[in-house]
């Protein structure tokens, strides 16, 4: 019992060594890139296409700001290849990697996808990159785009490249705000 009293002990003066004082340091702030995020807060509809599938889908998303600013949370609704989907994700950005971060899971997936890339001020473009499986359940590329088009509008397409295979487009929607 003392050994594990002594490395708690022990742990705990490194922690305090380490962060330089007992007391608990401010937590993080938003800064300009979580503000970007946070343009999303609202309702929308969306509408999508996906190569080789006749149509279109319609669907409604719903973006809120939580965690001080630091996420914005986003849930989905509507229908894919004429099945109900449904997807929810968080977004925020990562001041020590200097990168957006997103976590997206959904109706058709049973892990987790995580993403993260950067921001191009010239084309109001987010591009993100994730390693997730493909519909074979092996290791895929991905690659997310978020174009922002303008207050009321985005685009967002999806793209995957399999193993040994060339990049495909899976889907693009576009996003309107409800007014």
């Amino acid at each position: 019992m003392r050994s594990i009293l002594a490395v708690v002990g022990l742990c705990g003066a490194f922690w305090l060594a380490a962060s330089g004082s007992a007391v608990a340091q401010e937590p993080p702030q938003a800064g300009p890139e979580h503000k970007r995020l946070a343009e999303l807060a609202g309702e929308w509809e969306t509408v999508s296409t996906s190569p080789g599938v006749p149509g279109m889908s319609k669907g409604t998303a719903t973006y809120k700001v939580e965690c001080n600013g630091l996420w914005v949370a986003s849930n989905f609704e509507g229908e894919f290849a004429g099945q109900k989907f449904q997807g929810k994700g968080l977004d925020s950005y990562d001041p020590a990697k200097k990168k957006y971060v997103s976590v997206w899971v959904d109706s058709m997936i049973t892990s987790p996808m995580l993403f993260e890339g950067d921001f191009d001020e010239k084309t109001k473009t987010m591009t993100q990159l994730a390693t997730a499986p493909g519909p074979d359940g092996k290791p895929a590329k991905w690659r997310a785009v978020t174009k922002f088009v303008d207050a009321d509008h985005h685009e967002f397409s999806l793209h995957m490249t399999p193993p040994g295979a060339p990049e495909l487009l899976l889907m693009t929607m576009k996003y309107t705000r409800k007014k």
